[in-house]
Order: C-alpha cells, then sequence, then structure tokens
C-alpha cells in the first residue's frame, strides 16, 4: 500500500514537471516570435530612414536647380527686356527715316522747304536747346583748356580698379575700388588715412549684395552707381550706409561693345559733373562711336541721348567737365595719353579734335579717369597708382 502512495506520488510530481516545461517551451517561443517581429519591425524602419534621408537629398538638389534656372531666367529676363527697348528705339529711328523718304517720293521732285515750315522747324529747335538748358540747369560757364600736374597718391592693387570722392557729400572720404569685377568697396576716413602704409587695415569694407564690372562706377549723394557684373546692361544704385540696392536700370543699346577699345574691360562707364550723373557706351550702329546719355539719378531714368562723333577707338577712358565730353585716347601699347575728342551737348563747342591737352610728366594707361566737379580735378587709375590731375580751366566764348 505504501509503495502505491509512492508510486502515485512520484507519477504526479513527473506529470507536472511536464507541464511547467511544456510552458517555459510555449513562453520562449512567444518570446522568439516576439524578437523576430521587433528586429522586422527595426529594419523597417531603418529602410524607411535610409528612404526619407535620400528624398531629402533629392529634394534639395531639385531645389537647388530649380533655384539656379530662375536666376537664370531672372538675368535672361533682364536682358531680354534690355534688348526689346533698344529694338522699339530702333524702330521709332528707322520709322522716322521711312516716313522722311516717304514724303520725299510723295513730291516726285525736290520740292523747296516752305518758309513757314522752315520757321517752324527753327522754332522748335530753339525750344528743344532751352529745354536742354534748363534740364542741366546749364551754369557752367568755363571749359577744360590744359592739364596742370599730376600727384602720384598712392600705388595699392592691380591694373584695373578706380577710386573717387563723393562730390554730392561735404565729408573728405576716399573710396577705393580695386579690380575689374569685384564686390567689396573700402572706405578710409580722408586721403591722409589712406596713402599710410597699412591704410588696408583702417579701411571700413563695405560689401555688395552684386558685383561690379569694369571700372565705370562713381559715387554720388552717399550712392555708388555701378554697372552689375553678368548682366548686358543693368545699372544697380547702392545705398552706402544702409548697405542695400536701393534701385536699378537698364540702359538701352549698351553693354554689347566695350566703351573705350583699350579698356575692353568696362562696358558701360558712368561719370559725374557739375550736372549729376552720365553714362557712356559704345554701339555697333554707331560704328563704335561713344553714346552719351543723361540719368536721372533719383528717378534712375535716362533723360536724354547723344550719338557723339567721337570713336571709341584707340580710346582708354573719357569724362563729362561742365556738360562736356572729353574723350582720353592712347597707342596699344602705351604711350603718352591725351585727349583729342570733345563733344558739348549744348553746342558751346563743336565736337573737334585737340592734340594740346595731353596728360603730363606720364607714360602709361588709364584704367579709368573720374573728374570731380566740387574739386575740379581728375581721380586716375593708371597700372596700380592712384593719380590726381589739376585741371587749367578757361571762360567759354
Amino acid at each position: 500500500m505504501v509503495a502505491l502512495q509512492v508510486r502515485f506520488l512520484l507519477v504526479s510530481s513527473l506529470v507536472s514537471i511536464m507541464g511547467a516545461a511544456q510552458y517555459v517551451m510555449q513562453d520562449a517561443a512567444l518570446l522568439s516570435y516576439i524578437d523576430q517581429r521587433f528586429l522586422s519591425l527595426e529594419r523597417r524602419l531603418e529602410k524607411c530612414s535610409q528612404d526619407l534621408l535620400e528624398y531629402v537629398d533629392e529634394f534639395r538638389e531639385l531645389s537647388k536647380a530649380a533655384l539656379a534656372r530662375l536666376a537664370r531666367m531672372s538675368t535672361d529676363k533682364a536682358e531680354l527686356e534690355g534688348e526689346v527697348e533698344n529694338l522699339l528705339t530702333r524702330v521709332e529711328r528707322a520709322q522716322r527715316d521711312i516716313d522722311y523718304f516717304g514724303s520725299i517720293m510723295d513730291s516726285n521732285a525736290c520740292v523747296e522747304v516752305h518758309e513757314d515750315l522752315l520757321k517752324q522747324q527753327l522754332l522748335e529747335e530753339a525750344e528743344e536747346k532751352k529745354r536742354l538748358k534748363l534740364m542741366l540747369n546749364a551754369s557752367c560757364d568755363h571749359m577744360l583748356a590744359g592739364i596742370r600736374s599730376l600727384k602720384v597718391v598712392k600705388k595699392t592693387g592691380g591694373k584695373h580698379g578706380s577710386w573717387m570722392k563723393d562730390p554730392g557729400k561735404k565729408h573728405a572720404k576716399i573710396y577705393l575700388l580695386s579690380g575689374s569685377v569685384n564686390n567689396e568697396i573700402l572706405e578710409f576716413a580722408n586721403i591722409m588715412a589712406f596713402m599710410e602704409n597699412n591704410q588696408t587695415l583702417k579701411a571700413r569694407r563695405v560689401p555688395l549684395p552684386m558685383p561690379w564690372e569694369g571700372t565705370g562706377h562713381v559715387i554720388y549723394q552717399g550712392f555708388l552707381f555701378y554697372h552689375r557684373h553678368g548682366s548686358l546692361n543693368e545699372i544697380v544704385k547702392f545705398h552706402l550706409q544702409r548697405r542695400n540696392v536701393a534701385d536699378q536700370m537698364l540702359l538701352p543699346g549698351a553693354g554689347r561693345i566695350p566703351a573705350y577699345q583699350l579698356s575692353p574691360q568696362t562696358k558701360i562707364d558712368l561719370a559725374l559733373d557739375e550736372q549729376g550723373l552720365w553714362a557712356l557706351h559704345a554701339e555697333p550702329e554707331t560704328k563704335g562711336n561713344i553714346v552719351l546719355t543723361k540719368i536721372n539719378p533719383v528717378a534712375m531714368a535716362v533723360e536724354h541721348s547723344w550719338d557723339t562723333p567721337c570713336s571709341s577707338r584707340d580710346a582708354e577712358a573719357a569724362f563729362m567737365a561742365c556738360n562736356t565730353l572729353h574723350v582720353v585716347y592712347n597707342s596699344p601699347s602705351g604711350g603718352s595719353s591725351r585727349i583729342q575728342c570733345v563733344y558739348d551737348v549744348l553746342g558751346a563747342l563743336n565736337a573737334h579734335t585737340n592734340p594740346g591737352l595731353h596728360f603730363p610728366k606720364r607714360q602709361g594707361g588709364h584704367s579709368s579717369v573720374h573728374y570731380n566737379p566740387k574739386e575740379r580735378q581728375l581721380f586716375a587709375w593708371g597700372d596700380g597708382s592712384q593719380i590726381i590731375y589739376k585741371l587749367h580751366t578757361e571762360q567759354k566764348v
């Protein structure tokens, strides 16, 4: 009997142990299954993250390409607008010529101009001259008679550049713009600070949002006016203190050929005189002769243009003084600079050649020549040297 009880107890214990082992195996299988599911989810999340990163990279590249395409479209649009405006100007000129020749053909003979028509034409010409004089506030009663002397102020920078003062301000600050393509201006407190050996350490650096092209920029009434690099004929008006672009304009017909044959880096040359802001450039339609344009610096708009007889061939620079264009010529090898063509927009002087106006005591070319109407001096850049020329003027006859 006792043996039977012991056997029963052993069988019960064995059954209990086998049942527990079975539960343990089921739990282990369940844990293994759950672990495999988590691993699968982790792999899927990792792949999802990789795909997301790839999509982000692809979107960035697409954004860069779209922004670049928009920038090119903006540039192309500005150039196309300039070309269209220039084409409209040419069409208007051609239309006037067609109307003129049509009137001659209709007459079938050389007819004397009617006296009343001649009077009307003379009256219109007189009114146009009066309007121009009022527009230019023709208070200039002097003309350039000679270049007396020069002073080499400093030698800094490369072959191309320009330097100047602001004739529209009372301060004595000096501005240096080095190179034919750059996006930084150096501003000095005065000419003494500029002349010091460590002058670049004392300069205030003014960065530009868009670089300039050439050496034909000017500073007037606190603004820098310059030809934007990469554009055909866009002129930018930049506020020096606020450091932002105040305005922009397109100059019709400009930018296709250099303004001066010996300074091919300059397509548009801006100039100042007693009457304000001017633009100088050359056009294929004028056979390379210089076109002179008066610009309203406030509205950034063209006020009037003149096709001058002054050639850009063998020219290295030019400047305006008292409503009069003075073109500086030289030899391609770099000889003595001289003013050979003078053009007064008000007609007081006919365009003429004057080989007597030579730049004194200096051999070599100029990258830029700017007139300062406040001091009646020329600020020139010649082979890396910053030069001041003093002028001799006489009363207009």
